[in-house]
């Protein structure tokens, strides 16, 4: 009640000080009427009103998104409120341009426009070929259409269906370019996808920095990388990150190792090819959890993340320890690679129950005076339908480095 009385007051106040200006100003002329003098006390009562509306419209809303507008109460129409006198008159060609696609010309109900010999139809050959080229405007931004501005362009409707059509083809294709780049590999395996996967380890202190590429393969790509820290693990100084290929270019036979494979096929017969290649990530990451049980030389998993598996780095400074392919060893150092192979194979078959199904020199290094395996990703079971057929495989490859030691 205060508030209101309190307003109230103002208002009067207002009133009162306005109209006294009115009478002791020298234009007394306009005032002498008691008509004129009575309209222009409603008319500032009521713009005083109307402001007290406004503020009352803004508190009741707020900040909501939807709100609620008190103007069918207000007492001044809003062309009242004007201070200018006249509008001012826009004096430029208003003629109607043709080939503005957002006024097009329309044709009346009955279908036609004119009399007798000077009849239109919506069929018209000029009218249709104006309004095909207004409606060019429409277009897709890179479709290059020209400016016709000062021309009078008539596109027919063959010529402008053909032209709406490449317009839609050129978009489709550049969609399907656009997604293929997105969702296929890129050089050496960092795709977007992949390059964020990466820059989200980092930012999450999982890893430090990463340097660069230190080996390529058929169906993976491996970066050194400077370990940070995890809560759950400690992180080794230096890791590597094996980002498995999201594409099956160089290596199409992936299924030969998974879809039989007891721990997999269930999920593997109901994944798209893309997802696989998590699931052949996820592959590894057991196996090597396998054989690190069982002592045998190979990296430590320090985490996976997608088709992107962390794991220790063979190696020192740096520098990554060399494959037995590429290593030169004495007679006395080549015997005893070749027993330590004998013996990583025996073990993995009897504690891991595992072949490795692509044992080679390609595939183990040498380090500290130690075989190391790597890349198991395809290893399977020996109840695997092919399990014997690659544990034959492995020990003919593994031959080869018995012929090199002379041991038969």
């Amino acid at each position: 009640l205060s508030v209101s009385l309190s307003v109230s007051l103002s208002l009067c106040l207002s009133v009162f000080l306005s109209v006294s200006d009115l009478l002791l100003s020298d234009e007394v002329s306009d005032t002498t009427s008691d008509l004129m003098l009575a309209k222009m006390l409603q008319m500032q009562f009521d713009r005083e009103f109307d402001d007290q509306l406004r503020r009352e419209e803004k508190k009741f809303n707020g900040d909501s998104k939807v709100s609620i507008s008190f103007e069918n109460y207000r007492m001044v129409h809003p062309y009242e409120d004007s201070d200018s006198s006249e509008d001012e008159v826009d004096w430029q060609d208003t003629r109607h341009d043709p080939y503005r696609a957002d006024k097009p010309q329309t044709t009346p109900r009955k279908g036609f426009t004119g009399k007798g010999k000077n009849i239109t139809t919506k069929h018209d050959e000029v009218t249709c070929g104006r309004k095909n080229t207004a409606r060019m405007d429409n277009f897709a931004p890179e479709v290059l259409v020209g400016d016709g501005l000062g021309m009078d362009l008539k596109l027919s409707n063959q010529v402008f269906n053909s032209l709406k059509q490449h317009c839609y083809s050129e978009q489709r294709r550049s969609a399907r370019l656009h997604e293929k780049k997105e969702h296929s590999t890129a050089e050496q395996a960092v795709d977007p996808r992949t390059r964020l996967l990466m820059y989200k380890m980092v930012n999450a202190g999982v890893l430090e920095h990463i340097n660069g590429c230190i080996s390529t393969g058929k169906e993976s790509v491996v970066f050194h990388a400077d370990g940070g820290s995890l809560e759950e693990q400690p992180v080794p100084d230096e890791v590597v990150l094996k980002v498995f290929k999201t594409t099956l270019n160089e290596f199409k036979n992936r299924d030969r190792y998974i879809k039989d494979d007891y721990r997999f096929k269930d999920r593997f017969s109901k994944l798209n090819p893309r997802k696989v290649i998590r699931l052949w990530a996820e592959k590894e990451m057991h196996n090597l959890t396998r054989m690190k049980k069982a002592e045998i030389p190979c990296p430590e998993v320090v985490l996976l993340k997608k088709h992107i598996l962390v794991m220790s780095f063979i190696g020192k400074d740096h520098v990554p320890a060399p494959k037995l392919k590429d290593v030169k060893l004495g007679s006395e150092d080549m015997k005893n690679a070749f027993y330590q192979v004998l013996h990583l194979m025996q073990l993995l078959y009897q504690e891991c129950n595992l072949v490795h199904a692509d044992l080679s020199e390609y595939n183990m290094l040498w380090h500290e005076g130690k075989v190391w395996l790597i890349d198991v990703s395809q290893s399977i079971e020996p109840t695997h339908p092919h399990g014997l057929e690659f544990l034959f495989r492995d020990w003919m490859s593994f031959t080869v480095l018995d012929v090199e030691v002379g041991a038969s």
